[in-house]
C-alpha cells in the first residue's frame, strides 16, 4: 500500500473534488467552499484516513455529509440559474440536450441528485453509494430510480422544439 500525504492528494484528486462538490451545489463559488470544508475535516483525522486505505472514498462522504449539514441549515443555494459560466462548462456552446440534462440535475432533489451523482457521473457501485450516503443498497436503487425518471421527464420539459409548427412562415 502507498502511502500519500495530504497535500499530494490534494494535488491528484483536488479537480475530481471539486466536480463533485459542482455537482452537489449547482455553482462553482458554492463547490470551492464545500471542497475547502471537506478538506479541513479530513486534515484533522489524515494520518489515520491515510493508514485505512485509499482516502478519496471516506473524502466523498465528507463531501456529501457536509453538504447535507448545510442544506438542512438552509444553505439551499442551488438553483437552475446558477449555471456555470467557468469551470469549463459553458451552456451557451452545450447541445441544446445537455443543457436540458443540467437543468434537470440541477431541479433534483438533494437526495436524488446526490444519489445520481455518485453512483452515475462518479460510477461507484450501488454499495459504495450507499456506504458514502449512509443509506441501505435499496434506497440507493429507489433513489437512482426516481431521479433518472425525474431528469428524464425535466429533460423532456426543457428541451426547445425543433419542430417548426404547422403554418409557421419560416418553415
Amino acid at each position: 500500500m502507498t502511502t500519500v500525504g495530504f497535500d499530494d492528494f490534494v494535488w491528484l484528486r483536488g479537480r475530481e473534488l471539486r466536480r463533485v462538490a459542482y455537482l452537489l451545489t449547482g455553482n462553482l463559488t458554492d463547490a470551492d467552499d464545500l471542497v475547502q470544508a471537506a478538506l479541513i475535516k479530513v486534515l484533522a483525522r489524515w494520518a489515520t484516513v491515510e493508514r485505512a486505505g485509499d482516502p478519496f472514498p471516506y473524502v466523498l462522504t465528507i463531501l456529501v455529509n457536509t453538504r447535507r449539514t448545510w442544506w438542512r441549515h438552509g444553505a439551499r443555494t442551488t438553483a437552475v440559474a446558477d449555471l456555470p459560466d467557468r469551470a469549463g462548462i459553458d451552456p451557451y456552446e452545450l447541445a441544446d440536450t445537455k443543457l436540458a440534462l443540467w437543468q434537470a440535475l440541477m431541479k433534483l432533489p438533494d437526495r436524488q441528485r446526490k444519489t445520481v451523482v455518485l453512483r452515475y457521473y462518479e460510477d461507484l457501485s450501488e454499495a459504495e453509494t450507499a456506504r458514502i450516503l449512509g443509506c441501505s443498497v435499496g434506497t440507493v436503487k429507489s433513489q437512482c430510480a426516481k431521479g433518472i425518471a425525474n431528469l428524464r421527464r425535466t429533460r423532456d420539459e426543457l428541451r426547445p422544439s425543433t419542430a417548426a409548427s404547422p403554418g409557421d412562415p419560416h418553415e
